[in-house]
């Protein structure tokens, strides 16, 4: 905690500007407050990891069971399958209720067609027409494809 909030009244000191009108001391102290509650979450966030190395529990030999040892290839080939599917489902979807303009539109900003994904700016640029209907389309194509997906 103690090398935290040195770091903290380091950043303080390295950022404050007298010209502002703050007092350093004032200045500092939130600064370390800040760099305390930043440590704070991270370790809240990364509380939830799971390693893979993790030990579950031992085995029936004695030697102890990995969370690895127990995830297969399997799962990675069902998940594979289903993504799969899922992407044919969707290019089924984009080929049948859009648009040719929303079709367009979506396979440019999502790189359907094993291309890239682009930024709106990009896809403006190649369909001639302003970020803003770029992204208006785009909207009104991924509710079209939601409604549809759904059902």
């Amino acid at each position: 905690m103690i090398s935290i909030g040195t770091i903290g009244l380091i950043k303080g000191i390295t950022t404050f500007d007298p010209s502002k009108g703050a007092r350093l001391a004032t200045y500092a102290a939130r600064c370390v407050e800040n760099e305390i509650l930043m440590y704070f979450r991270a370790q809240r966030k990364s509380a939830q990891d799971v390693s893979l190395s993790d030990y579950i529990d031992t085995g029936t030999d004695g030697a102890p069971l990995e969370l690895m040892d127990v995830v297969s290839e399997d799962c990675d080939l069902l998940e594979q399958v289903s993504t799969r599917e899922m992407v044919t489902q969707l290019r089924r979807a984009v080929d049948t209720c859009l648009t040719g303009q929303e079709q367009q539109v979506i396979r440019l900003r999502y790189g359907l067609d094993g291309q890239s994904p682009k930024r709106q700016r990009e896809v403006a640029q190649i369909t001639g027409i302003s970020r803003s209907y770029v992204s208006r389309i785009e909207k009104r194509a991924l509710q079209k494809l939601r409604q549809v997906l759904e059902k």
